[in-house]
């Protein structure tokens, strides 16, 4: 059995950590430097940074924190935020990340993906996705932390993505994130049970009876977790164990 992976996500506007709820009104937290080496030391298998203003800006602003990263934390890194063409994939990886989550810029030109996974292997390319749930109960992929409509079915803009190279699906509930009132499971499940690729899930966590419903009912890889993290409202010591008890595979540290 696959162990499902556990993800520390950082949303950064440089050079501060924030948080908001729903991808808006941001809160300043911290020092991510200072976060991401004490979810290091915890035993988080992997770290998300995301540029949150990047696209607004057309520009990653992260090589910094991602060269400190790399030099002193040694698990899997994955940054987004304002990728727009094979050089800002590449300088990524020169500072030191192992894969790229790229939205916009695979929104307004699809054939990016194939690129990047051609180039630089489909292990490094992943698409996120942010995904807002529509009346008719589909959900609609945005941009600009859920600002901006894109008019694509999250489904099936998944599917393309995977297509086109994707080795691995981000998806961020807009409509959950932040609230800490639980994932969007049934999203979660009906895009892994539609893709072969690994599905990650960000957005909503804020108790551990979240994380297990996810975990046990939505299919996801991964489960990408930041406010429960940030303000110490849950340990990853107490995830992990609760994961062991209810027969749900994880890594031990």
């Amino acid at each position: 059995m696959t162990n499902l992976r556990l993800i520390a996500r950082l949303d950064i506007k440089a050079p501060n950590l924030i948080k908001g709820v729903r991808l808006e009104g941001l809160r300043v937290v911290g020092d991510p430097q200072a976060y991401a080496t004490r979810y290091y030391e915890q035993g988080i298998d992997e770290i998300l940074y995301i540029d949150i203003v990047a696209s607004l800006y057309e520009r990653n602003n992260l090589s910094d924190l991602v060269r400190y990263t790399a030099e002193n934390i040694f698990i899997p890194m994955t940054v987004g935020g304002g990728v727009r063409s094979l050089h800002d994939v590449e300088q990524l990886l020169l500072f030191g990340a192992d894969k790229i989550a790229i939205n916009t810029a695979a929104i307004r030109r699809p054939e990016l993906i194939s690129e990047v996974a051609k180039r630089f292997g489909s292990q490094c390319m992943v698409l996120s996705i942010e995904a807002k749930k529509q009346r008719d109960g589909s959900w609609e992929a945005y941009t600009d932390n859920g600002r901006e409509k894109t008019g694509r079915d999250v489904l099936e803009w998944a599917r393309m993505g995977q297509d086109l190279g994707a080795g691995e699906i981000l998806i961020t509930s807009v409509d959950q994130e932040g609230t800490r009132k639980g994932f969007d499971i049934e999203m979660c499940r009906t895009i892994s049970d539609a893709i072969s690729i690994p599905l990650i899930i960000s957005g909503g966590m804020g108790s551990i009876d979240h994380f297990l419903a996810v975990a046990k009912e939505g299919h996801a890889n991964a489960v990408a977790m930041a406010d429960v993290l940030h303000y110490d409202r849950l340990s990853l010591s107490d995830i992990r164990q609760a994961a062991l008890t209810n027969g749900i595979s994880v890594r031990q540290p």
